[in-house]
């Protein structure tokens, strides 16, 4: 696992969580990339870590996609309800 050169951004809320739920999930930036493209959702490797590292916005329908392919409610991806490791 790389260690993030740059500062997060703030350009979206659920950057970071996604990167934790990744890696608790032990996926590769393109085994997820791979489960949103499943999902119709079409996205490059430094889109996925611009999203990661919060320097990219966020559309409601890949919050949506991302939190059904970790298996959360939209919620909790968004920090609304914590502890992303209790997945109910």
């Amino acid at each position: 696992m790389r260690v993030r050169k740059m500062p997060l951004g703030n350009a979206n809320m659920i950057g970071e969580r996604v990167e934790q739920l990744r890696n608790i999930n032990n996926m590769k930036q393109k085994d997820l990339l791979y489960h949103l493209n499943s999902k119709g959702i079409i996205m490059t490797a430094s889109s996925l870590s611009k999203l990661e590292g919060q320097v990219r916005q966020v559309n409601d329908f890949e919050i949506v996609a991302l939190a059904d392919i970790f298996g959360i409610s939209v919620s909790k991806l968004l920090g609304i309800e914590q502890n992303i490791n209790n997945h109910n």
